[in-house]
């Protein structure tokens, strides 16, 4: 009811508004002298600021105008009252600066600024930085606008921008002649006007930054340092000043000191490091140099004869102590191999050398420096380095799996399990004769898992219509297979576009592919792009066709039935071709081919005598003809498969990758500096959980590649290309 009540009083005295008048005439002429004096303050409610423009005429009578005024709500956030003061000092620099731009007035004309607030007079004369965050922004912000102008302290019952913050009434704005006209005293000459000088609020103290002053010496601050930096040349240089600033306090010279060391202490930062390193490796022989013993016998240093020089370093005492060498080369510094520090070294003179070989760099390190087992240092060092990890581009590797079970277990029936791949394009003829088009035909293979078993088909065109004709003739004669196994388009390197598209899994034709063999029951299963170790057992059968087909058909075109004629016939040799390695006892006198799972013999026989003259009952038949099929399943399962048993590479597993691990993409066509560098997001392991394959990210999706097709890069931190020169 209260705000209806005031609404309705408010809307009342609207009405008053009509006897108010307000002069646009500043009073200002061409000979009057001109100051602005700016007014700020705050309450819980608003905060507001006003600017009157006082002028002097030549006749020395002084005429007080306001020029402009705006106020702000106060923020929700309870907010203390000083700084809310100094959020009306802001508001007020932001509109002084505005009316001195407004009204064109020259730069010379005297600004003033009044603050009835103690806290808001302190905080504007200090430094920014000497205040925290919430008050140091606002004052850098009114140094920034009106950096020049003069602030006064005045008291604050006297203050006109009371009426902005708290609030007027209508009837009372029109006839406030503190609004209207200013401070009675601000028509006074300057010397009468207030100038305040309180004692200091201790408010001001409590938005003070805490800014501690420490001098305490630590001894190990440039040892730790030696994990801190990958490169030698900012560890010398961060050193170097530590104790360039350590020498200063010490001497009391407190001038401030050069922002790069001289080489008198960057040798210094040097000799400092290599001192902590041996003491720490090596204890117990410096104590024995220093007493002029022999080192122990399972000393490392005992074939070195070490000695201390002047600065209690430990050198090789080499047999080179005549030779013409500077001292550093006749006698390094010793240095063990599993240091930071050594770490360092062999990184910069890595870099220096160019990013050289083993070799190399050890022929620049033994200038100076004796590490122990360095040649292991040195290709520890090459090994994480990320740029020689580039150009190395070594693919990475994985055990190899064991046989999936479709290879070990003899099938329910032939090409159950079956494996299909496209092995070479064919032109072929209409028919017989001149003047006959040829067109281009293709070779589907089908491959049986566990005998390795052949069946050709020949494919008219790169169309899923093609395709499905050539599986309609396979299933008819082998039987639909529930398992069929194929590359995916990008496998097929060199081939046309519309192959690759035919076995895409995105693509429409393999959308036609899947739904005819999904309704024969049959499931289809891709290989990762770019993998064709994956499908070992029919890339081996394509080369055994190429063979063949190479070297009798040639150039020459052939007509539909001479190829289909021609590739039954290299059909019949690959699956008459041993499974194994043929044995040298004479007893054995056949070696078991892929026809014998097939027609229960050698495709290819010698004629053997007739038995149709024997005397065989049906049940004895049928008994030999199951002896026939068992002797081959047990002759497969004892002599053959045991063969598989052996990895002949990929004997190591491979360390497992993490998600999130930067990794480079194997491509033949491009410089290995030029792969692009991805990162892995998921990892697909095998059946023995062992990772097989990764999907990364990469610019243009996220494609799956096999391990084999990924370069692993270190994961140390990247080095700086910059060599030390110390």
């Amino acid at each position: 009811m209260d705000y209806v009540a005031n609404l309705i009083k408010f809307r009342n005295d609207l009405s008053d508004l009509s006897t108010l008048s307000i002069p646009r005439w500043l009073g200002t002429t061409s000979s009057s002298y001109c100051e602005l004096h700016g007014f700020g303050d705050a309450s819980e409610k608003a905060i507001g600021a006003v600017i009157y423009l006082r002028v002097t005429s030549p006749s020395n009578l002084t005429r007080v105008t306001p020029v402009m005024a705006k106020t702000k709500v106060a923020r929700l956030k309870e907010t203390s009252i000083p700084r809310l003061e100094l959020c009306a000092a802001v508001l007020l620099v932001k509109l002084m600066s505005h009316v001195q731009s407004f009204l064109s007035l020259p730069d010379s004309i005297p600004i003033h600024l009044w603050s009835d607030s103690e806290n808001t007079f302190d905080w504007i004369r200090g430094p920014p930085l000497r205040w925290k965050t919430y008050i140091s922004n606002r004052v850098s912000e009114i140094q920034r606008v009106l950096p020049e102008v003069a602030w006064h302290h005045f008291p604050g019952a006297d203050n006109p921008a009371n009426c902005a913050s708290r609030g007027l009434t209508l009837i009372r704005l029109v006839h406030h002649l503190l609004w209207w006209q200013g401070l009675v005293w601000l028509a006074r000459p300057e010397l009468l006007w207030p100038n305040l000088t309180g004692a200091r609020d201790p408010y001001v103290d409590r938005e003070e930054r805490v800014i501690t002053h420490s001098a305490l010496v630590d001894h190990e601050t440039p040892w730790r340092l030696l994990t801190q930096y990958s490169s030698l040349t900012k560890l010398l240089r961060i050193t170097a000043l530590y104790l360039q600033f350590m020498d200063r306090l010490r001497r009391k010279h407190f001038e401030r000191p050069p922002c790069h060391p001289t080489m008198t202490y960057l040798k210094f930062a040097l000799q400092k490091l290599i001192r902590h390193v041996q003491q720490k490796t090596f204890p117990k022989d410096i104590i024995k140099v220093q007493r002029q013993l022999l080192v122990s016998k399972s000393s490392p240093l005992l074939k070195l004869l070490p000695f201390l020089d002047s600065n209690g370093l430990l050198r090789l005492g080499g047999r080179l102590t005549h030779a013409v060498l500077d001292y550093e080369e006749r006698c390094p510094y010793i240095l063990p191999k599993d240091s930071p520090l050594t770490t360092l070294i062999v990184r910069n003179g890595h870099l220096f050398m160019l990013h050289g070989g083993p070799q190399l760099i050890l022929s620049y390190l033994m200038r100076r420096y004796w590490i122990l087992s360095c040649r292991t240092a040195v290709k520890s060092v090459l090994s994480r380095c990320v740029i020689c990890a580039r150009h190395r581009a070594n693919p990475c590797s994985q055990v190899m799996n064991p046989l999936p079970s479709f290879r070990v277990n003899p099938p329910v029936r032939p090409f159950a399990a079956a494996r299909l791949d496209y092995a070479e394009t064919i032109w072929m003829r209409t028919t017989k004769g001149r003047g006959h088009k040829a067109y281009k035909g293709y070779i589907a293979i089908f491959v049986r898992c566990a005998t390795r078993a052949v069946h050709l088909e020949v494919v008219s065109d790169y169309s899923a219509e093609g395709f499905i004709a050539a599986y309609k003739r396979f299933s008819a004669r082998q039987g639909v297979s529930h398992t069929l196994y194929s590359d995916k388009g990008t496998n097929f390197v060199g081939a046309d576009r519309q192959l690759q598209e035919l076995f895409s899994e995105a693509a429409a034709e393999s959308d036609k592919i899947v739904r005819h063999i999904t309704d024969n029951h049959t499931t289809w299963k891709f290989n990762p792009p770019a993998a064709p170790h994956f499908g070992g057992l029919w890339e081996a059968a394509v080369k055994s066709l190429k063979h063949h087909l190479r070297r009798v058909v040639g150039d020459t075109t052939l007509t539909f039935e001479e190829i289909y004629t021609f590739l039954t016939q290299v059909e019949a040799c690959l699956n008459s071709r041993p499974i194994q390695s043929l044995k040298d006892d004479p007893s054995d006198l056949v070696a078991l081919t892929p026809g014998h799972f097939l027609l229960c013999s050698p495709i290819y026989t010698i004629p053997e005598p007739s038995v149709l003259e024997a005397r065989l009952t049906p049940r004895e038949r049928w008994k030999l003809i199951t002896q026939m099929f068992q002797t081959f399943w047990k002759r497969w399962s004892t002599e053959y498969i045991h063969e598989l048993q052996t990895r002949y590479k990929w004997q190591k597993p491979n360390t497992p990758f993490k998600i999130g691990e930067l990794v480079l993409i194997l491509q033949e066509k491009i410089s290995p500096t030029k792969w692009p560098l991805t990162r892995v997001v998921q990892v697909h392991p095998g059946s023995d959980g062992q990772i097989r394959s990764v999907t990364v990210k990469t610019t243009t999706g996220l494609p799956q590649r096999a391990v084999v097709k990924i370069v692993s890069l270190p994961t140390s931190v990247p080095e700086s290309t910059e060599p030390a020169s110390a």
